[in-house]
């Protein structure tokens, strides 16, 4: 690797993001690095101390949540927001869900972490965030049992044969929208659509950024340990909460997988601890939940009866002051006192493993060591590739298919089941070449107007093809782009809810790229266009031996329509497999 590179190093306020700060600073001899951090305190921490011990060394920091929009991590404490307070106003839930559910491009526009790669540009990101964490704990179940409630009362409320005589219409609004806004928490809290947006996100940005790396510290969810845990962040064991974590992070690492599979990408390592990580610092400090001060009251003795009152009014009780007591604190994983520390850490329970242990295996792999501890490369080493057997055998598959084809006067072409519609429309394009013109040179003998006019007298003239076509969901779009030859139903657009959408001369152009066999000229054109550069590659294949076969090759002037839709995939979309 060079030096003189940018780092971003996300979390880089927590215990292990501090860590891997310094070690970057200390060995890599950066030219900046970028901490970002939820909390502004931790970041002001981190560049304190990192800038006066590496003085050669550029520092910036960022503060705020990096799962949210942009504009609700202002610094102005005037505008700022938290997740929290977004929960609690329906504009802002109705935000969450279109960042979440809605267009990609507009929420791909307004996310912080997007701007903040495309910012800086670095070279290499660290993500020691706590991804699985921050997602799984916004607590599906709470949501799901909650919002079952509100539309069970919802459901009562409105039954005729039970509905209160004297209920307001204000009091109906009130049951309405207390139950949309349970309905709210839970679409916005679950935990894999949050997932799925957030890496399609971040790569985006990190290709359009040209990172050359991205190094995720990611987590097992339970330390290591089983379905046997005996710990969880507070709640009853068993946690189902804990387990979600743990299925999030290995989902991550799985969508990091296909990440580091991805043509133009950078290159993705992960490494999980499979420990508790500790520690910080050990102090005696004031105890805090959920950011406020834990008080010492006295205590008082009451007869169990028939109820037992969970939560009483604190004005009830004696305040005495602050709880104080020493701990150790373990950054994302909480304070733990003597006695938690010494029963998570003992023989055979979680153990642990120290933070600049795991930074110092973070910093060999951006170096590019082979630590054995990059958990992608160890998957992609234990997957089963393509096999030579499976590759003779193909040759077979597709000789019985035609004959079976032939036998029976069918067409074997596409359902629209293997999708996006795109590739059956693609698909049956170039059969319709194949069997009007049979091969490259002859389509590349007309021109497009030609061609256009030829296929839709075949399409016309075999009703057998033609309906075939139509009943999978893909209907043709005439020559003259005004008419749609149809079945039943179509593929695309794809209109969740809705049955009837607008035609607008921009839609027509949008669907018929996406799922419509198109018969226009302008089709033919890029048909060949195709056409003639497979042609052009074929022409360089002399004299170079194997190394002439490549994803850019086309080996033969016949129309073979899987391999000509291949070769599409493979040089118009950049689609295909890089091992």
């Amino acid at each position: 690797m060079s030096t003189d590179e940018t780092f971003l190093v996300l979390g880089g306020g927590g215990m292990v993001g501090a860590q891997v700060v310094d070690q970057i600073a200390r060995n890599l001899a950066p030219r900046r690095i970028i901490v970002a951090s939820l909390y502004q305190q931790e970041v002001r921490d981190v560049l304190t101390r990192f800038t006066r011990e590496h003085p050669a060394v550029h520092f910036l920091g960022f503060w705020g949540d990096v799962f949210l929009r942009s504009e609700w991590n202002s610094h102005d404490r005037r505008r700022r927001v938290t997740r929290a307070q977004l929960m609690g106003a329906p504009e802002h839930r109705a935000a969450l869900y279109e960042d979440l559910f809605g267009d990609f491009e507009a929420a791909y526009a307004r996310s912080q972490l997007v701007q903040l790669i495309l910012e800086h540009r670095p070279n290499v990101i660290v993500d020691s965030i706590n991804t699985a964490t921050a997602i799984s704990y916004q607590d599906v179940y709470t949501a799901s049992v909650v919002a079952k409630r509100r539309f069970e009362a919802l459901a009562a409320r409105f039954n005729h044969e039970n509905a209160p005589a004297s209920e307001s219409l204000a009091e109906a609004r009130d049951t309405l929208t207390t139950a949309a806004r349970a309905l709210d928490l839970l679409l916005i809290s679950q935990s894999v659509p949050q997932l799925v947006r957030h890496v399609l996100v971040i790569h985006r940005a990190m290709v359009e950024a040209q990172t050359r790396l991205y190094l995720k510290i990611g987590t097992t969810g339970t330390g290591g340990m089983g379905l046997n845990i005996p710990y969880t962040h507070s709640e009853d064991k068993p946690s189902a909460k804990l387990m979600t974590k743990t299925a999030i992070a290995f989902a991550h690492t799985g969508l990091m997988f296909l990440m580091a599979r991805t043509y133009g990408g950078p290159v993705v390592k992960e490494i999980k601890p499979g420990a508790m990580i500790g520690y910080a610092d050990i102090t005696r400090r004031t105890i805090r939940e959920r950011g406020k001060p834990v008080f010492v009251f006295t205590s008082r003795t009451e007869p169990l009866g028939e109820a037992l009152v969970l939560h009483q009014p604190e004005e009830d009780y004696e305040r005495l002051g602050r709880l104080q007591m020493v701990v150790a604190d373990t950054g994302e994983n909480g304070l733990f006192t003597k006695g938690e520390f010494e029963a998570i850490t003992h023989l055979r329970q979680m153990e642990f493993i120290t933070p600049e242990e795991i930074a110092r295996q973070a910093v060999l792999e951006v170096k590019g060591s082979n630590t054995g501890y990059d958990v992608i490369a160890a998957i992609d080493s234990a997957v089963m590739n393509p096999t030579y057997r499976a590759g003779y055998l193909r040759h077979f598959a597709l000789e019985e298919i035609a004959w079976l084809e032939k036998e029976t006067n069918s067409h074997s072409v596409a359902l629209g089941q293997l999708g996006p519609p795109e590739l059956g429309k693609l698909l049956w394009e170039a059969h319709l070449l194949k069997l009007k013109f049979g091969t490259l040179s002859a389509v590349l003998e007309r021109p497009a107007e030609v061609l256009s006019a030829e296929t839709f007298a075949l399409v016309e003239g075999d009703a057998n093809l033609r309906q075939t076509i139509t009943s999978v969901g893909l209907p043709v779009l005439t020559p003259d782009g005004c008419s749609l030859m149809r079945g039943p139903f179509i593929r695309i657009p794809e209109a969740p809810g809705l049955n009837a959408v607008r035609l607008t001369p921009e839609n027509v152009e949008q669907w018929a790229d996406k799922g419509w066999v198109d018969l226009r000229p302008k089709n033919f054109e890029r048909w060949r266009e195709r056409f003639n550069r497979m042609q052009r590659e074929a022409q360089k294949l002399r004299g170079r031996g194997s190394a002439a076969i490549t994803r850019q090759a086309y080996l033969s002037d016949g129309i073979s329509i899987g391999a000509v839709v291949g070769w599409i995939l493979n040089n118009e979309m950049d689609a295909y497999r890089i091992k």
